[in-house]
């Protein structure tokens, strides 16, 4: 269950958005400006709204009238951009276990073969970002973001840089992600076709 009502004023721009949904992929859809990555940062603790609530299953993240706003880390979200934002100087090993090495053994649902699996990282993993394909670096991106065990999983935009061919290659990866694992799942695009393939519910900014 996520549920979420919040007001941010940015300058002259102002979001006053809610939303709730009991569904396991939820999708934000709404052309560019109109609010999607703030609420997305919102969520994910970077950035407090003036009012309002968020709540996922639960756990209350945010409210501004109990003056409850938990960290980022204690959050626990798994963040999926635009833009892979791999680590350079690390092997997609080491780029995949970053956040994996960064909780306890009791707080992991998933071990590094079986989202290996999962994801058909095998070939891979022992390159460098640098000789991925734009579609395998999301990949990489989406594997290191659930061995973070997250309570939540944001995928902001996670397509759009990607030209059709690579869009159609990862595609089916993101929906054998939201077949297999049980974790809510946020999806924020400008594109309502790929949107209504891979969500569950949509929500129109």
């Amino acid at each position: 269950m996520i549920d979420c009502h919040i007001r941010v004023q940015q300058g002259q721009f102002c979001l006053d958005q809610g939303f709730q949904s009991d569904q396991a992929v939820i999708g934000l859809f709404g052309a560019s400006g109109s609010g999607k990555t703030t609420i997305l940062h919102s969520i994910a603790g970077l950035i407090t709204p003036q009012s309002g609530w968020i709540k996922i299953q639960d756990q209350t993240w945010f409210d501004s009238t109990q003056k409850i706003n938990l960290s980022t880390q204690q959050r626990r979200i798994g963040l999926v951009f635009q833009d892979a934002q791999l680590f350079p100087h690390k092997t997609v090993k080491q780029n995949l276990l970053f956040g994996f090495n960064h909780i306890r053994a009791e707080e992991r649902q998933f071990e590094l073969d079986y989202i290996v699996e999962l994801l058909k990282l095998g070939h891979l993993i022992e390159r460098m970002p640098a000789k991925l394909s734009g579609g395998e670096k999301q990949r990489v991106a989406l594997g290191r973001a659930l061995l973070y065990s997250p309570n939540l999983l944001l995928l902001d935009e996670p397509l759009s840089a990607l030209d059709a061919a690579h869009k159609a290659e990862i595609i089916p990866f993101f929906q054998k992600v939201k077949q297999d694992v049980k974790i809510p799942i946020l999806y924020v695009s400008h594109d309502k076709a790929e949107i209504e393939q891979l969500t569950d519910v949509l929500w129109y900014l």
